[in-house]
């Protein structure tokens, strides 16, 4: 593992839950979106999604947000796009139960405004159109887990 990502060690992921269980393999999907080749790192991307984000969120989601961000800023990550689309999946989404998990993926995502500003400039322009679009849903935010901005 090299410097993108090395902060997942830290998360206790075992004790978090995503859609299909342990989110024990989620620093394995995470780690195929930054350095596997376009087809794995594309299955990844989606498995991960479908954990995380695709009906509900969770509490492994608040966690990963954050590597998501990273990924996202790394040029050499092959679908930093489906990246972006993902966080703002993410931010669409909520637990009809836990709405503190709601609040808590939310505000994860929104923590990222310096970086799809910056991704806004970024010279791969399908990359500058997404982080606009998330900019675009960041504006437009608004939801009862979440405190008024």
């Amino acid at each position: 593992m090299g410097t993108i990502l090395k902060d997942m060690r830290h998360v206790r992921w075992h004790e978090l839950r995503h859609a299909q269980g342990s989110a024990s393999q989620v620093p394995g999907m995470l780690s195929r979106i930054a350095w596997g080749d376009s087809e794995s790192a594309d299955d990844a991307l989606s498995d991960l999604g479908q954990w995380i984000a695709a009906m509900a969120v969770f509490d492994a989601t608040a966690a990963t947000v954050p590597f998501l961000w990273e990924l996202a800023s790394m040029e050499t990550v092959k679908d930093r796009v489906g990246v972006l689309a993902l966080l703002g999946t993410i931010l669409a989404h909520g637990h009809a139960h836990h709405p503190e998990w709601t609040r808590d993926a939310h505000l994860a995502v929104l923590a990222g405004l310096a970086t799809a500003e910056r991704l806004a400039g970024d010279g791969d322009p399908a990359v500058r159109a997404a982080a606009g679009e998330l900019l675009g849903a960041f504006g437009g935010h608004a939801c009862p887990a979440c405190p008024p901005r």
